[in-house]
């Protein structure tokens, strides 16, 4: 049931089955596809199940999306769009869902460019920000792509109206599914696709992940128990300049004081010598406190270009932060778990954590942040304060650039 594609498809067969204006936009925009598109979007236009695994930065999202954009645009140049939902995209971050919704919206307002006229294809993300005059407004104006989280999607599924609208649901996407997979967040997707195949039949389910493993198990994830699924395992190797520090040579006698002024002095160093810096804490007082420190203690270099980011903040606060990291506003941004995923959030060259991730896959996602593009390096800074911490992070590094990532 579980296979792999083993081939990559050519650019001329992939362009020969899209939309004259999907292949206009594609070409003003790209040279060529990446490799996970070469693989996987045939078989996805085919209406086969399909996990692509590869490394962040390298489309795979697009990959994903390709085939449903392309199907929408023809349905809406022929007048056939109708008031229902075709694709659903789930991830694990609310933030992730904001910016998926971002990322379609230009390519869309594009291809109507191209196109001369208003396709009026219709994306929106209903997460627990979402307010209920928003909702409402979705059963008259249905989006035509629903982007959501796992537990957003279960309480749709059991909303009498709403449920109505995923009755022709053709295509499901699950993103960063390795972050899924290990947990009962996990089970309970499960649980909703299978409550989604009994209300809408056969759907094509498209996984996205960059630390998969074990992929086959991971695959078998995607699709449920006796269904087919292709693997798209790409291994594109990107340049990584990863590294463990310590703020003192001297971890045993010192004291916390002594620590603390030396790890600040070196934040603020890292965050000197490069554009923009994304920090990774552990938890979400520490965040605050991150931030709070650096203000203090530089008062003259951090003022408005440093924020913190997590879940407990305000919708409009994370919105603005998110906005102001896409115009390359922030010098510095500090955030626990909340934008360690494959969030799309403008140029950023060096990733710090603070402390053991915890995780080799978590390890690689957070240095992932930095170098998002296909051929940039990877930067990241580990800055541990203990013996304990500076023996797991050497061992995690090792095996972050070796890829042995953890089950």
């Amino acid at each position: 049931m579980i296979s792999y594609l083993d081939k990559p498809y050519k650019n001329e067969e992939i362009f020969s089955i899209l939309n004259p204006i999907v292949r206009t936009w594609f070409k003003n925009k790209f040279s060529t596809f990446s490799e996970p598109q070469k693989y996987a979007i045939i078989p996805i236009h085919n209406q086969e199940n399909v996990l692509v695994s590869a490394v962040t930065g390298s489309g795979k999202t697009l990959t994903g999306f390709m085939t449903i954009l392309n199907e929408l645009i023809t349905l809406a140049d022929q007048g056939k769009l109708e008031n229902k939902v075709y694709c659903i995209y789930t991830s694990p971050l609310k933030a992730l869902a904001n910016d998926i919704h971002f990322n379609l919206e230009q390519p869309l307002k594009e291809m109507e460019e191209i196109a001369k006229k208003k396709l009026d294809i219709k994306v929106a993300v209903r997460t627990g920000d979402t307010t209920a005059s928003q909702k409402q407004k979705m059963l008259k104006e249905t989006p035509h792509i629903l982007v959501t989280t796992p537990e957003s999607l279960a309480l749709v599924l059991t909303s009498p109206k709403f449920r109505e609208k995923l009755r022709d649901v053709k295509y499901f996407i699950m993103d960063e599914v390795h972050s899924l997979a290990e947990n009962k967040r996990g089970v309970y997707l499960s649980l909703s696709l299978e409550r989604l195949y009994e209300l809408a039949g056969n759907f094509v389910r498209i996984g996205l992940g960059a630390t998969a493993e074990p992929i086959e198990e991971i695959a078998k994830f995607v699709v449920g128990n006796n269904r087919e699924c292709k693997i798209a395992n790409i291994d594109l190797s990107k340049k990584m300049d990863l590294k463990v520090l310590s703020p003192l040579k001297d971890l045993i006698n010192t004291t916390y004081e002594e620590m603390h002024h030396a790890m600040y002095e070196l934040i603020h160093k890292l965050i000197q010598d490069h554009k923009t810096t994304l920090i990774f804490t552990n938890t979400r007082s520490a965040t605050e406190r991150v931030v709070h420190y650096l203000k203090e203690k530089f008062p003259r270099s951090y003022t408005e270009n440093i924020g913190a980011h997590h879940g407990s903040l305000s919708k409009k606060h994370r919105l603005n932060m998110e906005q102001r990291m896409r115009e390359g506003k922030l010098k510095c941004i500090v955030c626990s778990t909340s934008l360690e995923l494959g969030i799309d959030i403008g140029y950023i060259d060096l990733v710090i954590m603070l402390g053991s991730p915890k995780s080799v896959a978590r390890a690689t996602q957070r240095a992932g942040r930095a170098g998002h593009k296909l051929h940039d390096t990877i930067k990241g800074r580990i800055i541990v304060l203990d013996r304990d911490d500076l023996i797991e992070s050497s061992v995690m590094l090792k095996n972050v650039l070796e890829r042995n990532i953890d089950k």
